[in-house]
């Protein structure tokens, strides 16, 4: 595995509670790297020498602020190239906005913030724009995410595109509970592969705050704190692994024929399938599937 970007979860908290949200990020969220967790992290991803990009996501990263400006400053001084992943919470102002990003000019390459209906009203994105004109004023280069409504992402499924500027939901992590309802349904027979993720060889992976590793958001490969990332990358096998090899031959669907899991309804996409046939499979394989955090359920139950 050639993996060259690190996606760090900062942390599980967030101050909103979004229905699309992969990682289930909320105000009741617990997990945080502390800076020593950081610093170990951005050692493994040096040893790899392969990896050009860190970026630093949640939940809300902001949120830990004085973590994730010491944090930006360690990846830069090493050479990475960094990027951040944001709300815009705190561009309540030009003033406000300005403050939170001048001491990340020069040190951050890329800011992504949220601005869809899930974060912020069409008629109120001031967060947005004090964040665009504060990233301008600092040299940041900014880009808007936008996910569209669930309505919308059926026919991207079948046009292959949504509204200008907006991107598809995905329907795993709280969005396969929330919003199934309001998109059309398939046979799951007809889910045959992955279409997001690339389960042989991926090119960034996600840690979180616990140190799990993900190749996908719940489903992991080892953790960063147990063991490092050139031995965890160097003994995954796609083709032995207990989610992966499924998924890789098959799909989602045979996950559910694998394991003869009683996933046989209709679904909204691929990822609506897996997750539903993973809620099904943690159990069993508990080791790869986690934490509860990224299930939407309290540590430990």
């Amino acid at each position: 595995m050639a993996v060259n970007g690190l996606h760090l979860l900062l942390t599980y908290q967030c101050n909103f509670e979004c229905d699309h949200c992969f990682v289930w990020g909320g105000p009741e969220q617990s997990g945080t790297l502390t800076l020593k967790n950081i610093s170990e992290i951005l050692h493994q991803a040096k040893e790899l020498g392969t990896v050009d990009w860190i970026y630093f996501e949640g939940g809300e990263p902001f949120l830990y602020y004085a973590a994730l400006m010491r944090g930006v400053e360690a990846a830069a001084r090493e050479g990475f190239k960094v990027g951040i992943v944001s709300n815009a919470y705190w561009a309540t102002g030009a003033d406000d906005a300005l403050a939170c990003l001048e001491p990340f000019t020069g040190l951050v390459q890329d800011l992504s913030v949220s601005s869809d209906a899930y974060h912020w009203s069409e008629v109120d994105d001031r967060n947005i724009r004090f964040a665009r004109a504060a990233a301008e004023k600092s040299g940041i280069p900014l880009e808007v995410i936008s996910i569209a409504p669930p309505e919308a992402t059926h026919k991207a499924a079948v046009r292959g595109q949504t509204g200008h500027g907006e991107s598809a939901i995905v329907f795993r992590g709280r969005a396969a509970l929330r919003l199934t309802d309001r998109a059309d349904k398939h046979p799951w027979t007809s889910f045959t592969e992955c279409p997001f993720e690339d389960l042989r060889d991926p090119a960034r992976v996600h840690i979180d705050a616990f140190g799990y590793v993900h190749i996908c958001q719940g489903l992991t490969l080892g953790n960063v704190f147990r063991q490092p990332l050139t031995e965890i990358f160097n003994n995954y096998n796609p083709s032995t692994h207990p989610v992966t090899a499924p998924l890789l031959d098959g799909g989602p669907a045979e996950l559910v024929r694998r394991y003869d899991l009683r996933c046989r309804g209709s679904y909204c996409d691929a990822c609506h399938l897996c997750d539903t046939s993973r809620r099904a499979l943690r159990a069993r394989f508990p080791e790869v599937l986690g934490p509860d955090q990224m299930y939407g359920a309290k540590a430990g139950s």
